[in-house]
């Protein structure tokens, strides 16, 4: 479905700046949202913090139900997929009621979706959510999330050192991490029985057509600026991204990049339609696992890696919109995630890196093969190979942003 273009004259600026610096042929693609892009490109000029609107009244005491926004394959779930183990012992000890919803595709789209009742304050639907650094940096200089009351979450004590100190909230008073990962490579072991070692692997001639990336441009663009050399940690100069983004075009423009999509990347590497992706770490076990509920003798379908020049690590953080009327309820929630026993329950099933300290330990008692997993509990070794995409400026955003989705919107 093509979505009308929006009135706001920054908006459509914006979009004609990424117009005028695409020099490929047309070539809309599947999986990102014309109006969420450039929605949230005309954001990400906000300079300092902004005071924002109020935050809604607490009104956890009279209704103890909240609303859980969250990716998909993100959550322990019970054989049938219905039910998520942690989340029902949460409801069964707080009295609280949790609707869990797979809300949040890919970061943009869903910022899409809310920031005009992120804006007046309003209730967006969800009291909980859990987005990725940068998109929580951005909430947090717009004023769009609450202050924790970091006494109602004593287990975040819990939190690994190493998380404890973020430019974008200093004292973790507005966010918690929930998960983090890596992005990197995977590929269909039957299809691409050779394998990959890095990104370039993914421009061969025998995968064209056959390629994903995702619609996150930290990831796409950081592993392709990695594999150029770049630290995509330090201060690197524009020059470094503006050669990832022709490296990004070109593969587009060629054909050999089919698929840019959010979390809907993993339905195509299900159907086939993509056979090699740049993809997040847990997914890939997670497709296998649920795989191996169909077809045991197909349990191990799909391989993920981290590039031989390196891969990217993020995290994505719990935060409570700034109308959310279920602050002390939101905030039960997150301090039972924090607790080692409860985080290693999780970490178990999803596969991605568990933010609380004694998890490792607690998973010992569930999978002791999963507390040497280096996707779960990484060590310095596969750390080094990985980096975090450096906190850009808005100016930086705003114009590494329209440059990304001007490939997606062609010329």
């Amino acid at each position: 479905m093509t979505r009308s273009i929006p009135t706001d004259p920054m908006v459509q600026r914006l979009i004609r700046e990424a117009r005028s610096a695409t020099l490929s042929r047309r070539n809309v693609l599947t999986g990102a949202g014309i109006g969420a892009a450039a929605l949230s490109l005309a954001a990400c000029s906000t300079g300092g913090a902004a005071p924002g609107p109020s935050a809604a009244v607490d009104k956890s005491s009279t209704d103890k139900s909240i609303k859980w926004d969250n990716w998909a394959l993100y959550l322990d779930e019970a054989k049938d997929a219905k039910n998520h183990p942690t989340l029902d012992a949460f409801e069964k000890q707080s009295g609280i009621a949790v609707k869990y919803d797979v809300a949040v595709d890919d970061n943009n789209t869903y910022y899409g979706k809310v920031k005009d009742q992120l804006a007046l304050g309003q209730d967006i639907g969800a009291d909980l959510v859990c987005l990725t650094d940068w998109m929580v940096s951005r909430l947090i200089k717009l004023g769009y999330v609450q202050n924790f009351d970091l006494s109602k979450i004593p287990n975040a004590k819990n939190l690994t050192p190493s998380l404890q100190k973020v430019d974008f909230d200093p004292g973790r008073k507005k966010s918690l991490p929930w998960q983090g990962g890596f992005a990197g490579i995977c590929w269909n072991k039957d299809k691409v029985p050779g394998g990959l070692k890095s990104v370039n692997d993914l421009w061969d001639k025998s995968l064209k057509g056959r390629v994903g990336v995702l619609s996150e441009m930290r990831d796409t663009i950081g592993l392709i600026m990695a594999q150029a050399g770049v630290d995509i940690s330090s201060k690197w100069a524009d020059a470094k991204f503006d050669n990832a983004i022709d490296v990004f075009r070109k593969q587009v423009s060629d054909g050999q990049i089919r698929n840019i999509k959010g979390n809907a990347y993993t339905e195509d590497l299900k159907s086939e339609d993509t056979l090699a992706a740049i993809c997040w770490s847990g997914d890939i076990t997670a497709l296998n696992t649920e795989n191996a509920t169909k077809n045991a003798d197909a349990a191990d379908k799909w391989q993920f890696a981290i590039p031989e020049a390196g891969g990217s690590l993020w995290n994505d953080n719990f935060i409570i919109p700034i109308g959310s009327p279920k602050k002390s309820d939101s905030e039960e929630l997150i301090n039972y995630y924090y607790q080692p026993e409860v985080a290693a329950q999780v970490a178990a099933w999803v596969n991605y890196i568990t933010p609380v300290v004694g998890a490792k330990e607690a998973m010992q008692a569930i999978d002791p093969g999963l507390a040497d997993n280096q996707l779960i509990f990484p060590d310095e070794k596969t750390l080094a190979s990985v980096k975090v995409f450096r906190t850009l400026t808005g100016a930086e955003e705003s114009k590494f942003g329209a440059a990304f989705q001007a490939v997606l919107l062609g010329s």
